[in-house]
């Protein structure tokens, strides 16, 4: 008997065959009409959603793209010719920092999205009184959609326009150049434009080495030397009451530029409010007769092409007739004098007739060793060239012997002069730092000799001579003055003076050459109303002396010491003076 199948409970499942899915049953009545009324509320509100972000994407295309363009355009303009590039810092000689950059906020505006211009204009010039408010007026009512207000805001001044809540004003992050030191280091640093591209100074000198590397270029310059030289050069330019006035500290034996002052000067901080005479630096593109500091370079021709010796001698009893004018002693004498003296007395007599001695091939080639008719160069785009006759004729000769018809800039006359006394060697002026104890070669342009003995020449000058205001006890000064009258049309103004005076110390072991210039000084009770160099630019050099040494680790030396007079005091037979030809 088989046994029973159990019942299958499935009616849609026959019995014998496989099973398979049951067919749905057809949908009649309410429950159709129910479910095509819910397809199409659904396909009813998607239409309405679309239609919504349909409207919202055109709004913001409007928006952001026909309506603003403008801005994203001059944004990317911007990018393009503007771009935000880090700068270098730069520090002086001691890491001390002379400019830095700062990211600020720069302030534009959307004039399309300022509801009302002339509400904006004065709420704006509340905060930022600095702008004209007709200028400000003047951009928000534009057609443009950007347009800058103000650049390199504060964090305060951009504080403050936040709380005016004005609708259309943003700000926009750019980079700002600061200078810590203002006016101090002005013409060495010097600044950039608005771009952050080197317009003066070490910045527009530099400008490929200051955007390309990251870790800060170090100058040369000790600030502290900027200060002490600035106070000195600013006090004899309000004594007597001057035009203004430059001074120049470098090393002697490495051609390093310890500070470089011109006045007036500028807040690089604020460029675009000097003047031009402020911006000018005298000390390197002001090019200038100076006078009888010449005398040291016609002293150490003669020495080294050895048409006079120290104990040579000339006659200085008459002035000596040029054509309508006559060449004179401003402390003659009157007598014959020994080189020596002709270097103590300034004598131009003297200086003349030595030059004629050499000649005008032995001095044009001596002063052509001495850099001083050759473009020099430096760090800094504002270099001065010389000014040099052409041709070069024997009255030339004669009236460049005392420092007249023949232009040179100050920094020429430190390397001249650092040459002279540094064993004859002339170094390329820099305003890098070079590393410590680094002795640059340089170029040998005069003999060891012929520095020895310009070095005891310029000691006598500061000893015995117009240089004794000059004088710092225990620091062994030597140097030149020079007065130089300048030229107004055709002649030389003889109250319009350029009063010069070039230092070095210790004269021992020359370390340190200084150089102060005064323009157009007028006389004072002081100096007995004279306005030459030696009541006028001598006396601050030694005052610098006496505040930078001690800065520099150098003491004061006895200098009555054995082994100084030795190396320092003239032979009494170079006081006595041969008599020799002179033209």
């Amino acid at each position: 008997m088989k046994a029973q199948q159990p019942l299958d409970d499935n009616p849609c499942r026959p019995r014998h065959f496989k099973p398979a899915p049951c067919a749905p049953l057809p949908m009649e009545g309410p429950a159709k009409q129910s479910l095509e009324t819910s397809h199409t509320r659904l396909i009813v509100t998607a239409g309405l959603f679309l239609l919504a972000f349909l409207a919202i994407g055109i709004r913001l295309v409007d928006v952001t793209v026909l309506k603003g363009g403008e801005t994203k355009l001059a944004r990317t303009a911007r990018t393009v010719t503007q771009p935000q590039v880090s700068r270098a810092d730069i520090v002086d000689r001691n890491g001390v920092l002379l400019a830095t950059t700062l990211e600020t906020p720069s302030l534009f505006a959307n004039p399309k999205q300022v509801a009302n211009p002339q509400e904006a204009a004065r709420k704006i010039v509340s905060v930022l009184p600095d702008l004209s408010e007709g200028e400000v007026l003047a951009k928000l009512t534009s057609d443009k959609s950007f347009v800058w207000l103000k650049r390199r805001l504060t964090p305060r001044q951009q504080f403050d326009v936040n709380r005016l809540g004005i609708p259309g004003l943003q700000f926009e992050r750019e980079e700002r150049r600061v200078y810590p030191k203002g006016n101090l280091a002005a013409h060495v640093v010097g600044y950039t434009g608005i771009d952050n591209k080197g317009l003066a100074g070490v910045e527009r000198g530099l400008d490929d080495a200051l955007h390309e590397r990251r870790d800060p270029i170090k100058l040369s310059i000790d600030i502290r030397l900027q200060y002490i030289l600035r106070d000195e050069v600013q006090k004899q330019i309000d004594d007597f009451r001057a035009k203004g006035g430059m001074g120049l500290i470098a090393d002697v034996r490495t051609g390093e530029i310890l500070s470089m002052i011109s006045l007036p000067d500028f807040d690089p901080n604020n460029a675009g409010a000097a003047s031009p005479e402020a911006i000018f630096n005298r000390a390197t593109l002001g090019v200038f007769e100076m006078g009888s500091i010449f005398k040291i370079f016609n002293t150490a021709m003669a020495l080294d092409t050895k048409t006079a010796t120290m104990t040579s001698g000339y006659d200085a009893t008459k002035a000596i007739p040029i054509g309508k004018y006559t060449i004179h002693d401003d402390h003659p004498q009157r007598r014959w004098l020994t080189v020596p003296e002709i270097f103590q007395y300034s004598s131009n007599i003297g200086s003349v007739k030595m030059a004629l001695d050499a000649g005008i091939e032995k001095q044009r080639d001596v002063l052509t060793r001495l850099g001083l008719t050759r473009m020099p160069t430096l760090e800094l785009k504002e270099i001065g060239g010389p000014l040099i006759p052409s041709p070069w004729r024997q009255i030339n000769s004669m009236t460049i012997a005392f420092g007249h018809g023949m232009s040179v800039s100050p920094l020429q006359m430190i390397n001249a002069t650092s040459a002279v006394v540094n064993g004859g060697i002339l170094h390329q002026a820099t305003l890098l730092k070079h590393p410590d104890d680094y002795i640059p070669a340089g170029e040998k342009v005069l003999s060891q000799q012929t520095s020895e003995n310009m070095r005891k020449l310029m000691r006598l000058v500061v000893e015995k001579g117009t240089g004794e205001f000059a004088n710092a006890p225990g620091y062994l000064i030597g140097g030149k003055t020079g007065t130089a009258e300048k030229v107004t049309g055709k002649s030389y103004a003889r109250k319009a003076v350029l009063a010069s005076f070039v230092g070095v110390f210790p004269m021992n072991d020359p370390r340190y050459v200084v150089m102060i210039s005064i323009d157009e000084p007028h006389g004072n009770a002081k100096s007995h109303g004279f306005i030459t160099a030696g009541w006028v630019a001598a006396p601050p050099v030694g005052r610098v002396v006496q505040r930078m040494a001690p800065l520099l680790g150098i003491q004061p030396v006895d200098e009555n010491s054995p082994e100084i007079r030795r190396a320092l005091v003239i032979d009494s037979s170079g006081q006595q003076g041969r008599k020799v030809a002179a033209n």
